[in-house]
């Protein structure tokens, strides 16, 4: 008992000290920010709160993601993170290649993406609410275990001896115009008492207020639904692009490669017939043959390019990409920063999103130079392809970049298109991976 006794002591002691923390947070950070929201918001139509709003969110963010932690670490209550994912934000190194122009145009984009991120995010609505609401539960509830044991002290340590100080509450338990041992016994008794709900009920208390800040910092059942809904309609768009793919490999080896072979083994028959009777004849049908099987096998390897370039097996990523951009017919910068190798279907739709995006500004945006960017950022593989051209590219029409999003979306994936009329384009594509050994 004496063990469990101590054990209660020393929880409710962390309890009271973790209190204290939370009202000083809520404070020194919780308040400010709580102006700083306010200011930005109000600016907004002025424009100035465009710029300020962006940063003030993050720092909310920050604010929000240390309750998260406290939630989980102090009171056992998890608060799942509810924001979207980020989009990639392209680099000046990246947009460098195409002139003054390109690296005005990827800032204006990076800092658009991140507008467009933060206020199209439900989270970050709720997040406002929770901070103007906090800087109130934050002090009384958050904050009360600790109020009660050093409001509890004061009236055992300081009030009895200083009865000046009856204006701060005490006053009920001194007798008017002397303070009296009545008076002093009464401060004490309460004092003591308040002390000891703070120290006995800080846990509980803590974890109220986790579970008053979940249901405005986790994520709402609406948006688990949606979060199902996107899933299976990724999921019904994968299974159809898959379908699609078969049936073209499919028909790629019945017109293609299949038909060169019915026709090669057709040759060879004939020159069994013939090479004891027409020896010439049979000689023009083997070497018919032979180039038949050249052509075959040259079909065969680029129905298997299309399905997974024997580049990405050979040489990874970086020499895939190095590969397509030496393929093109204008100069094109590529970055590689990937220290590891990825899932090879990561690698493969990393690969072929890159090739429609580089084909797309050859082909279609009459573009005079391009750029490409592939790094890895911790938690996700990153490309960013650029170009000069004459932009207005939107997925929304359908074509390439549609498909491109569907299949990035079937691992998670995300792509954000910068493309003003006139240019330039930038494309930045995110697939959440993670990454084999570096690269010895």
């Amino acid at each position: 008992m004496n063990g469990d006794a101590h054990d209660r002591a020393g929880v409710g002691g962390l309890a009271v000290v973790r209190s204290l923390a939370q009202a000083l947070l809520t404070h020194v950070a919780n308040l400010p920010l709580t102006i700083l929201l306010l200011v930005s918001l109000a600016l907004v139509p002025l424009g100035v709160g465009l710029v300020l709003l962006p940063p003030v969110l993050l720092a909310v963010r920050g604010l929000t993601n240390q309750q998260r932690r406290w939630a989980l670490d102090w009171s056992g209550v998890e608060i799942p993170v509810p924001y979207r994912p980020r989009p990639a934000e392209a680099s000046t190194a990246a947009g460098g290649a195409a002139g003054e122009a390109a690296r005005k145009a990827t800032r204006v984009a990076r800092w658009t993406a991140t507008v467009r991120w933060l206020l199209r995010d439900p989270a970050s609505w709720r997040d406002m609410l929770w901070t103007a609401t906090n800087s109130v539960t934050g002090l009384v509830l958050g904050g009360l275990p600790a109020a009660l044991v050093v409001y509890g002290l004061e009236g055992v340590l300081v009030m009895p001896w200083m009865p000046d100080l009856r204006t701060f509450g005490w006053g009920p338990f001194w007798p008017l115009g002397d303070y009296g041992l009545a008076g002093s016994a009464g401060c004490a008794l309460l004092g003591s008492l308040m002390a000891l709900l703070g120290w006995r009920y800080g846990p509980p208390i803590m974890r109220a207020y986790a579970l008053v800040n979940r249901s405005m910092l986790g994520p709402p059942r609406g948006r688990l639904e949606e979060r199902v809904r996107e899933l299976t309609e990724t999921r019904s768009e994968t299974v159809d692009a898959s379908a699609a793919e078969l049936r073209r490999i499919e028909r790629d080896l019945h017109d293609g490669a299949q038909a060169r072979l019915v026709a090669l083994s057709m040759h060879i028959g004939l020159a069994e017939q013939l090479v004891r009777d027409d020896p010439d004849a049979a000689v023009r049908l083997l070497a018919e043959a032979r180039e038949a099987s050249g052509t075959a096998l040259t079909e065969l390897r680029g129905l298997v390019r299309g399905i997974h370039p024997p580049v990405l097996a050979e040489r990874g990523l970086d020499g895939g990409v190095r590969a397509l951009a030496l393929a093109l017919p204008m100069p094109v910068e590529v970055t590689v920063d990937v220290p590891g190798r990825a899932a090879p279907p990561v690698e493969s739709a990393a690969y072929f999103a890159v090739a429609e995006m580089l084909a797309n500004a050859a082909k279609h945006a009459d573009a005079e130079r391009a750029w490409v960017e592939v790094r890895h950022n911790g938690s996700a593989l990153v490309m960013i392809v650029g170009d000069d051209g004459r932009g207005g590219a939107d997925p929304a029409r359908g074509g390439g970049m549609l498909g491109i999003g569907r299949r990035l979306a079937a691992f998670d994936g995300t792509m954000a298109v910068a493309s003003p009329e006139g240019g330039p384009t930038v494309v930045t594509m995110e697939l959440p991976c993670a990454l084999s050994s570096p690269k010895t």
